[in-house]
């Protein structure tokens, strides 16, 4: 993929890890669940979706830690073991990976959803589609909840 002329950089909060996605995201947007709040400590988390075969870790493979909440989890979050920085997170049932947009700072963030809009802490009124959970495409029920 690094010969790849469109390729995307990023990296953890220390650098060590560093990694590189190519071509479009699958999406952009915002997800209010309590797993990415609490992971992130943030009242919402940037997400930048793309699919797998899209991303490369150039760097520092061997400092990435996996947590993983529940045995049976989709959402394998990962990150830095030297600065604790988040990375991304594998998602190996929809054959993505999502990465937070501070993590990416060349890619220009579009967001167009929220996702588990149900569990909000934080209201954001942006005329963006607010989804109860996830998309259908996401696999989700597509339910929508107003603003």
């Amino acid at each position: 993929m690094s010969d790849d002329t469109d390729a995307q950089h990023g990296g953890c909060f220390c650098g060590r890890v560093t990694f590189e996605v190519s071509g479009e995201p699958v999406a952009m947007g915002y997800c209010h669940c309590s797993s990415c709040r609490g992971w992130l400590a943030a009242p919402v988390h940037g997400f930048t979706m793309w699919p797998a075969e899209a991303v490369k870790v150039t760097s520092g493979a061997e400092v990435i830690g996996t947590f993983l909440k529940t045995p049976d989890t989709i959402s394998h979050r990962q990150f830095c073991i030297n600065c604790g920085g988040a990375v991304m997170v594998q998602h190996p049932t929809m054959g993505a990976i999502d990465i937070p947009a501070a993590n990416l700072p060349g890619v220009a963030f579009q967001p167009t959803m929220h996702v588990n809009y149900a569990e909000h802490v934080m209201r954001i009124r942006d005329g963006l589609p607010k989804h109860a959970g996830f998309p259908a495409d996401f696999g989700g029920t597509g339910e929508l909840i107003p603003e």
